[in-house]
């Protein structure tokens, strides 16, 4: 079968090297092999191995009948839009590794998909070598999902790593990561969690049946993370970790949110370093199910592609009853109006917070200041809580996080 791979980078160049690679495996699994026709890309690759099948030309790929399987790893959503569109269309096979394609389009071209009895797959837009949405929709297919919560994003786990392991400030662990290549020269959509929004709006269409659009969730990056409050989380038994969480609630909503949290250490989330990405699952009848592997990188986000490549082709003449349901603007509960517990750190009156706060658990650091407060709240709205802080004149806060 004839294929063709969209953007020959980091992930297109892994594509094609494991379609070579293991060609013996994969033609040995579908009695067929998988056989690449076009790499399309604007750049020129001299001496490549697959340098004679480059093309400049979308055109070539869309109207060569011969190929059906085709590959998506252009990242963006312009022109990965209307190029993904057109090819379901002509009913063609269509992989894509696209987070903001899949998290802002996802609906429209699983329903063109549908129309065109063709298939649209994603497995690699999530957890890169993390099989994540297949075991969602097919091995947990029998439960209710009750919430997920992980690490989505590699280079903000490096980073938090790097500060929690050897208190490296924030700056010093990002120009660390993008010295060795895990983080971009503008880093800005891992660190401020737009990567881990979209990943976190595709888990949680899959996860409860309609499109979650990345404007629908609060999102908070890690930029603000101070080593202080890494000293505070490594001091009282957690950890710091920017997860992507969401949540069926008791109104029939949920509750959708990217943002660091302190996460005890007991909790396997916690043992999540480095480059890697862990993801819970929660099922009202599997109960708790644990996800974990490497989240990015060539190979890794390439064999996801290659299997969702391989898929398709076992369903060449037929569709997979895969997707969601339309959005909802009122599916998604203000993440304000959800309880949630917090530590809060700042400057001020020990005695005035117990008088405003009641019952919470205060945190020691060692060798912190006479009038340094932190603390840990019971469970209530960030909006009852930041009232309560207004409540107390005297506290200056600078650090407020979340807690798993």
């Amino acid at each position: 079968m004839k294929a063709a791979i969209m953007g020959y980078g980091v992930v297109g160049s892994g594509v094609g090297e494991i379609l070579l690679k293991n060609a013996a495996l994969i033609e040995n699994k579908l009695g067929e092999k998988i056989e690449i026709k076009y790499v399309l890309d604007l750049r020129d690759f001299p001496g490549d191995v697959l340098e004679n099948r480059l093309t400049k030309n979308f055109e070539d790929i869309l109207a060569d009948d011969e190929v059906k399987l085709v590959c998506e790893a252009m990242g963006g959503t312009k022109p990965a839009y209307e190029f993904t569109k057109r090819l379901l269309e002509a009913g063609k096979h269509v992989v894509s590794s696209n987070k903001e394609l899949v998290a802002t389009y996802g609906y429209e071209l699983l329903k063109t998909a549908k129309e065109h009895n063709v298939n649209y797959l994603f497995e690699a837009a999530v957890g890169g070598g993390v099989p994540i949405l297949r075991p969602l929709w097919q091995c947990l297919g029998a439960n209710h999902i009750e919430r997920f919560y992980g690490i989505l994003n590699g280079t903000t786990n490096f980073i938090l790593t790097k500060m929690y392991n050897e208190d490296m400030p924030f700056d010093e662990a990002l120009a660390l990561a993008q010295q060795l290549g895990y983080a971009e020269k503008d880093p800005t959509a891992d660190i401020a969690g737009a990567d881990v929004c979209r990943k976190t709006c595709i888990l949680a269409s899959i996860s409860f049946g309609k499109h979650i659009d990345p404007a629908q969730v609060q999102t908070q990056g890690i930029q603000d993370i101070h080593i202080r409050d890494v000293s505070y989380a490594k001091a009282n038994g957690y950890e710091i970790k920017l997860l992507g969480f969401c949540e069926k609630l008791e109104n029939g909503k949920i509750d959708a949110i990217v943002a660091p949290f302190f996460v005890p250490k007991e909790n396997q989330i916690a043992t999540v370093s480095d480059v890697f990405n862990g993801i819970v699952v929660v099922g009202d009848m599997v109960d708790e199910v644990f996800f974990y592997g490497r989240g990015a990188g060539s190979l890794p986000t390439a064999s996801a592609c290659v299997a969702d490549l391989m898929d398709c082709a076992m369903h060449a003449d037929k569709r997979k009853n895969f997707g969601w349901g339309e959005r909802d603007a009122a599916f998604v509960e203000k993440h304000a109006n959800c309880k949630t517990t917090y530590f809060v750190r700042g400057e001020g009156d020990i005695n005035e917070v117990k008088k405003v706060f009641g019952d919470v658990t205060f945190l020691s650091l060692q060798g912190a200041p006479l009038d340094e407060v932190a603390f840990i709240t019971a469970k209530e709205t960030e909006s009852a809580l930041d009232k309560k802080l207004a409540d107390i004149g005297n506290l200056h806060i600078s650090a407020k996080i979340r807690v798993l």
